[in-house]
């Protein structure tokens, strides 16, 4: 007897629907998986076995052929054990599916209990596309799965309370669409930090455009503690937004039947020993999101930028132009979003200390070599160059009320709004991705301006690409002024914080 028991499957971060044709016929009794499976797939078969009898059921002793279709694409993970067991169950005439509508997902135990798995949101969303009614998930998963809407989800506890369900002997009740509650573990504030406002302006600007940043100064200035408490005067994730980066994390097996959904931006600091398929993402034979991706919609901070190996600072390129990155190996290739605001920090030297006063210990060749490991290009794509200055003992010992984070943010959260009302639901999020469209439309110049900028392109030798996004930086400014166009003085702080003096060579 034939059955067909509908499910899903991921390819990168994207779900896409999967048939588990399930097949009992006379033979010498056998249990065979196709469709390219994996080994996890395959091993699929002891765990289906042990469950079913496990649960008190009787396991068919035929030829068991299951195809997992469509069959040219390579099946990979756990999630086919519940729909392999249904089908096996419905195939024998021990329980029958409540119609072609309903789609099953969902890890096995020998017990026949449940396990939670990777990447539920993004098969949700493709279950809903492919218009399923009704998912069956493990428990655990089933606040991650209400996040796609649309649908009926219901938790599963065991393969015994699934039949119960099935067979009409005890309904299991839908679970219901998970709702943020307070969030815990809030950034640190900008009240703590002492002095340094010119580097609270230049992070100020960045969240407001959501451009990237450079932060060059001596250890202990203040570099990490400030890019630390960047997240907190980021606006709040839109819901297409939290969605899209929930989709990587969950896929990474990063989030919670508590926390099943971003609702504050990802801040993501890898360590400098990060390798370059960490940073972008890759391995075999599937590929998976790196930091970059992981990052998306949300911060990369590299700290100690120039102790990051030369090749895993490169493939930053691409991404911070794009806002993707595209992952090819000989079993196909994956295409991940990548769109983050970079957030770098550094010393002037190895020892920290050029530039300020007798201390620094690096000779002329030490400095070049050290600061040699950053490529023009890659910091032609940083924005905003902030120093970062040590401070003296006065600001230190002085115990004034600094401008907390929630004054900030709420600035910066009128800006945004000023940029949302300009660019339409359609547009660019920010003014950190505009086109040449926008940048024609809305980052023109009077007389004063170009002259202005004709004098920073010759001084400082900006690239095309540099000139961009000094113009971006500096309708920023003047959005954060209230400003309907850019003015002089928008154009002149947008220059000054375009290159560090420590990094001209």
């Amino acid at each position: 007897m034939l059955c067909e028991v509908r499910s899903l499957g991921l390819s990168g971060i994207a779900g896409y629907e999967v048939k588990a044709e399930c097949d009992l016929s006379p033979g010498l009794p056998a249990f065979e998986v196709v469709g390219l499976p994996d080994a996890a797939v395959k091993e699929a078969r002891d765990r289906v076995r042990a469950a079913i009898r496990n649960c008190g059921f009787p396991f068919p002793v035929s030829r068991i052929t299951v195809n997992l279709a469509p069959a040219d694409r390579r099946k990979v993970g756990t999630v086919y054990d519940l729909p392999m067991l249904v089908g096996i169950l419905a195939a024998g005439g021990q329980l029958r599916l409540d119609g072609p509508d309903s789609a099953f997902v969902g890890e096995l135990s020998l017990s026949g209990t449940l396990r939670p798995v990777a990447g539920m949101l993004p098969m949700a969303l493709a279950a809903r596309e492919a218009g399923v009614k009704r998912l069956y998930v493990p428990a655990p998963s089933a606040a991650e799965a209400t996040l796609a809407g649309g649908m009926e989800v219901y938790p599963v506890e065991s393969v015994a309370a699934l039949v119960a369900h099935l067979r009409g002997e005890a309904p299991i009740a839908p679970a219901a669409p998970w709702t943020p509650g307070a969030e815990a573990g809030e950034a640190p504030d900008f009240a703590d930090v002492k002095g340094q406002e010119s580097a609270k302006r230049a992070l100020e600007i960045a969240a407001a455009g959501g451009h990237n940043i450079a932060m060059v100064g001596p250890p202990g200035s203040g570099k990490s503690m400030l890019a630390r408490r960047l997240p907190s005067i980021l606006p709040e994730l839109s819901r297409r937004e939290a969605l899209e980066a929930t989709a990587v994390h969950s896929v990474m097996g990063l989030t919670s039947a508590q926390r099943p959904l971003l609702v504050q931006r990802p801040f993501r600091a890898p360590h400098h020993t990060i390798s370059s398929t960490g940073m972008a993402g890759g391995g075999t034979p599937v590929p998976r999101p790196g930091e970059i991706s992981l990052a998306h919609n949300g911060v990369l901070f590299l700290d100690e930028l120039p102790e990051f190996h030369k090749d895993v600072l490169e493939v930053l390129r691409q991404p911070l132009e794009e806002g993707w990155v595209t992952i090819s190996r000989s079993a196909g290739s994956e295409r991940f979003p990548a769109r983050f605001m970079l957030v770098c920090a550094m010393n002037p030297c190895k020892c920290g200390w050029y530039g300020y006063g007798s201390r620094c210990r690096c000779s002329p060749r030490d400095v070049e070599k050290y600061l040699g490991k950053l490529s023009g290009p890659l910091l032609d794509r940083i924005d905003l160059y902030a120093e970062v200055p040590p401070l003296d003992f006065d600001e230190l010992s002085r115990r004034p009320a600094a401008e907390p984070s929630a004054v900030i943010r709420a600035r910066v959260e009128a800006a945004r709004a000023v940029q949302a009302a300009r660019f339409g639901p359609d547009g660019p999020s920010c003014n950190a991705h505009m086109g040449p469209a926008e940048l024609a439309a809305y980052c023109a110049l009077d007389a004063d301006g170009q002259a202005v900028m004709k004098g920073a392109f010759q001084r400082m030798g900006l690239t095309a690409r540099s000139y961009d996004r000094i113009l971006r930086v500096a309708r920023t400014i003047a959005d954060l002024d209230g400003a309907a166009d850019i003015g002089v003085e928008h154009l002149a702080e947008a220059v000054q914080y375009r290159e560090s003096a420590y990094l001209r060579r």
